[in-house]
C-alpha cells in the first residue's frame, strides 16, 4: 500500500509538471501580421511560404493549417519558431498554428 501511495505521488508530480510547461508561452512562440505569400525562388529551402513583418522576412511552414488559402490576405498567424534555424543567413522558420483574417 505505501508503496503504491508513492508511485502515485510521483506519477502526480510529473503530470502537473508536464501540463504547466504546455500551458506557459515560452519566448519560441511568435505572433505575426503581414501578407503570406508563395515562396518561389530563394537562396534558402526550407518552408512553403513567406511572410514579410515590419522589416523581418519569415519562412512559413504548417501542418495543420492550409497556408495556401490565405496568400495575398491580411492575416495575424500564431506558431513557434522552428528549432535550428536560421541556416546560413536565411530567414526564421515558423510553424504556424493558426491563422486569422485581419
Amino acid at each position: 500500500m505505501k508503496r503504491a501511495l508513492i508511485l502515485l505521488s510521483i506519477v502526480v508530480a510529473g503530470l502537473s509538471s508536464c501540463s504547466t510547461v504546455k500551458n506557459n508561452p515560452t519566448s519560441e512562440d511568435v505572433t505575426l501580421t503581414g501578407t503570406i505569400q508563395e515562396l518561389g525562388m530563394t537562396t534558402f529551402q526550407y518552408g512553403s511560404h513567406k511572410m514579410k513583418s515590419a522589416d523581418t522576412l519569415y519562412a512559413l511552414r504548417s501542418s495543420k493549417v492550409q497556408l495556401q488559402d490565405y496568400l495575398d490576405k491580411a492575416i495575424t498567424l500564431k506558431g513557434t519558431k522552428v528549432a535550428g534555424y536560421p541556416i546560413e543567413g536565411g530567414p526564421t522558420l515558423i510553424e504556424v498554428t493558426f491563422i486569422a483574417i485581419k
